[in-house]
């Protein structure tokens, strides 16, 4: 599945062999500081040696955990085999030493947290890669008019600059939420049951945190409180709410009836067994579906924070299948997204057009405001824009070749602006005088 669906780099994160190669990390560093700490026995030159041939198969662990049902065990067991393969006759074994007064759960967390830190790192990557994308075609496209929608109804005139330029900000702020959670799930914990240091010294704790770049729990009780993972789920959700927020937009305007963009089409691509003629938005679609499961997910890992007393494992099983799930789709959506917006196809033509479908209806804001200022009530305003509005709307729904929206205002009786007037009001850059704030502010992005 990993090979299939995901970019390497990810799916090796969540391999076996990563994990146990994080594990036969931590186990090593803890016997060093064993050694340095002098109290347990162990001797600098057994820690040397345990660092020298400490090693592992998958297949190994693998073949003794069907006999052991319990993953560290196993993985221990055949440490210990690499260990003890070679030691003089007559010297005690040296992997003696190994999970001196530790839990599974002081490796296997510890070890967890250290994965999402690798995990996290990409996804940050990869959020900094396509945030760059976007900011670069928002100024590509500042110039580039096109009609607003709200409601999916045509409203006033805008830039497709804006757009790009709205989902680089929406990425900056994953950007910050991601690193806010990679920092909060960066702890170690070797604390022993319970979490109370009964059977080890706090300094190995200190001293392997250090080494792999984490921080101790202040107070872990065996098990580092999962509010941290969730923290980082709801962080991946909301990366990826912001993804699907972005292919949902491409979908809309690759619509046959809107078509102002679409989704690059690879020459002898093929769009439906079916109908020759089509060119379907199938990789946002993935998209859209991928992100209910990051989603999903993060439930999953908000669920896992409630534990029995000090520990359980109820959160274990379910952990094990979100949290890799959640960062490999993630992974996988971004390497779907960053070529697409890259290469995104956009029709400027097709924008202007569409910008003038209404026959002139997206001015009447402008309208409306300019006929106060004449001196005549709101209320009286309203009305003369909005009857106008609504006979070139029916005339557009019944296919009519009717009047403009212009035309059937200057032919208004209660009409009290000037041909001069109209001129400068149904002019669509006259909405957007200040937008050269927006992209002021946009210069000033950093990823």
């Amino acid at each position: 599945m990993i090979e299939r669906y995901t970019r390497p780099e990810m799916g090796a994160i969540w391999e076996l062999q990563n994990k146990f190669a994080i594990w036969k990390e931590i186990e090593i560093l803890a016997c060093e500081a064993q050694a340095e700490l002098g109290a347990a026995g162990i001797t600098p030159e057994e820690a040397a040696w345990i660092r020298e041939h400490a090693d592992f198969t998958v297949e190994r662990v693998s073949e003794i955990e069907e006999v052991t049902n319990h993953d560290v065990i196993a993985f221990l067991t055949n440490m210990a085999e690499y260990i003890d393969a070679d030691i003089p006759e007559g010297t005690e074994p040296p992997s003696r030493w190994v999970h001196y007064g530790m839990t599974s759960s002081d490796l296997g967390d510890m070890a967890l947290c250290y994965q999402i830190v690798q995990a996290c790192d990409i996804i940050i990557a990869d959020i900094k890669r396509l945030g760059t994308i976007c900011r670069k075609r928002a100024f590509e496209f500042k110039d580039t008019l096109c009609v607003g929608r709200t409601h999916g109804i045509s409203a006033e005139p805008m830039t497709f600059g804006m757009k790009f330029g709205s989902w680089a900000w929406m990425l900056k702020r994953d950007l910050e939420r991601m690193e806010q959670a990679r920092e909060m799930i960066a702890t170690g914990a070797i604390s022993g049951a319970v979490g109370s240091y009964s059977s080890i010294d706090p300094f190995v704790e200190r001293y392997v945190c250090e080494k792999l770049g984490l921080k101790p729990d202040p107070l872990s009780t065996q098990v580092i409180a999962r509010d941290r993972h969730a923290q980082v789920m709801v962080a991946l959700a909301t990366v990826a709410a912001t993804l699907e927020a972005i292919a949902t937009q491409v979908r809309l305007l690759q619509q046959t009836d809107v078509i102002e963009a679409e989704e690059p089409f690879k020459k002898g691509q093929k769009g439906s067994s079916a109908m020759p003629h089509k060119r379907n938005p199938i990789t946002v679609e993935r998209v859209c579906g991928l992100a209910r499961v990051v989603k999903a997910n993060a439930q999953v890992a908000l669920d896992d924070v409630a534990l029995w007393y000090e520990r359980d494992i109820s959160h274990s099983g379910a952990e094990r299948v979100a949290l890799a799930d959640s960062f490999i789709a993630l992974d996988y959506m971004f390497g779907k997204m960053e070529p697409l917006l890259d290469g995104l196809f956009t029709y400027p033509a097709k924008m202007e057009h569409n910008l003038w479908r209404t026959r002139g209806l997206i001015f009447s804001s402008k309208v409306l405001l300019a006929l106060v200022q004449t001196g005549i009530t709101r209320e009286d305003a309203y009305a003369i824009v909005q009857r106008n509005a609504m006979q070139v709307w029916e005339d557009i729904q019944n296919a009519v070749d009717g009047p403009t929206y212009r035309e059937r205002l200057e032919a208004d009786p209660d009409m009290t602006l000037t041909s001069e007037q109209l001129d400068e009001i149904f002019d669509p850059w006259a909405f957007l005088t200040r937008i050269n704030v927006i992209f002021e502010r946009l210069e000033e992005l950093e990823f």
